[in-house]
């Protein structure tokens, strides 16, 4: 470790593979800062077989690393988890306890780094005393918003069961943002609902980011059997409200003008009740489940379709598909707090018949898709570099340990 002051970064999850928007979020912020103003003690739960793995891409996240033994979920996790309905927490945030982390922590902490990172709100169970510490907590999402959405979308038995959770998180959401030092947000709207719904007056926003080298610009051909695809972690369940909202309201539309049509839906554990929902339709989807690389499955199709009803945050699967030269059709929802222009870097549609028409659109005509392309690539390299994204956030954590910043938790 060199002399340069330390930032102790508290990851509930193993970061790689980057199998998701937040792991890639994260992941692409600590490769910025690794070799900055500070030193990065990354902690997280790992296996032994992972870190031997993983040696050489752990090494570009951070500086050090500890961490403590990964929780073994049982096959009927998604039933017992149901047990925490009883808590006064959420049941993710709930079941997102895990003793053999607290100890590992503490003893990072007790070592006085400059700086204590908390990713997720959740992930502050994890940390019950900062030991004056300062702390930042880095969010992702507005969780409680997210709830909020399930219970407008969920049927009609279900929507008493999403309230009542949405209640709980926005409780302990506005308590935990109340422990920081300093909050960091991926977009103004985010950062706004903290402060007038929680009374945050101390959340910063850093700007959604995408590796350019890693997602090199190429036009999409034309072909007789256009590809459509879908990118995202297929067990969260905004992700599954999206497709199932797809499957029904929007594919049939398209499928009916062009039956030669594909569809695939990248993304890791998609529920088997979806995948057999599509197969009965008779229409032609692919399920990838995990894959390694979803960068060649983007780059075959001629539209990246985001047909998302929940979300919070900012959707990184917009910038990495429009940075490959994908054009985008998506909900309002699916490109919430990025700074993009319908009609100009993708096509925007809320309602089935709408969504159906614009991707019809740039199905039959490749032109107007390379248009859209060029434009939205044009402005991901302008406003949408990782590298300048850490450059804000390490200003953030930089700010947060300046003793005349802290805000006397």
């Amino acid at each position: 470790m060199s002399e340069r002051p330390t930032l102790l970064f508290v990851s509930p999850r193993y970061l790689l593979p980057a199998d998701s928007g937040g792991k890639i979020r994260t992941r692409d912020v600590l490769m910025g800062l690794k070799g900055g103003r500070f030193a990065v003690v990354l902690a997280c739960p790992a296996t032994p077989a992972k870190l031997a793995a993983d040696r050489a891409a752990l090494d570009t996240l951070c500086d050090r690393l500890v961490t403590w033994p990964e929780p073994q979920r049982h096959r009927l996790f998604p039933l017992t988890r149901m047990r925490h309905l009883v808590s006064p927490l959420p049941i993710p945030v709930a079941t997102d306890r895990w003793p053999p982390a607290v100890p590992v922590i503490a003893a990072e902490l007790a070592r006085r780094p400059e700086v204590v990172v908390v990713d997720f709100p959740h992930a502050g169970l994890l940390v019950p005393q900062f030991h004056d510490v300062p702390a930042v907590l880095f969010t992702h999402n507005v969780e409680a918003e997210i709830f909020r959405r399930h219970a407008e979308v969920a049927p009609t038995p279900l929507r008493a069961f999403w309230r009542g959770q949405a209640r709980k998180m926005e409780r302990f959401e506005r308590g935990e943002l109340a422990r920081y030092d300093a909050v960091v947000a991926v977009a103004e709207r985010d950062r706004a609902f903290f402060e007038s719904r929680f009374g945050v007056t101390h959340a910063a926003v850093i700007p959604t980011g995408v590796n350019l080298a890693l997602h090199e610009f190429a036009l999409p051909a034309a072909s007789p059997e256009p590809q459509v695809v879908f990118s995202g972690s297929m067990d969260w369940l905004a992700n599954i409200d999206a497709i199932e909202f797809f499957l029904a309201e929007i594919w049939p539309r398209v499928a009916a003008v062009r039956p030669q049509a594909r569809f695939t839906v990248i993304g890791r554990n998609p529920p088997a009740r979806l995948v057999e929902a599509a197969r009965r339709s008779g229409h032609r989807w692919t399920f990838t489940g995990f894959v390694d690389d979803v960068r060649p499955y983007i780059r075959a199709a001629q539209a990246c379709v985001i047909p998302l009803r929940v979300a919070g945050g900012t959707r990184l699967k917009v910038f990495e598909a429009m940075a490959m030269g994908c054009p985008v059709v998506s909900t309002a929802i699916g490109v919430e707090g990025l700074p993009l222009a319908p009609g100009r870097h993708y096509e925007l549609a809320d309602a089935p018949e709408a969504f159906a028409a614009a991707l019809l659109r740039l199905l039959k005509q490749p032109e107007r898709g390379r248009e859209l392309a060029v434009a939205a690539r044009s402005h991901v390299e302008q406003h949408a570099s990782h590298l300048a994204v850490a450059r804000v956030f390490e200003e953030i954590c930089a700010r947060a340990a300046a003793p005349a910043s802290r805000s006397g938790r």
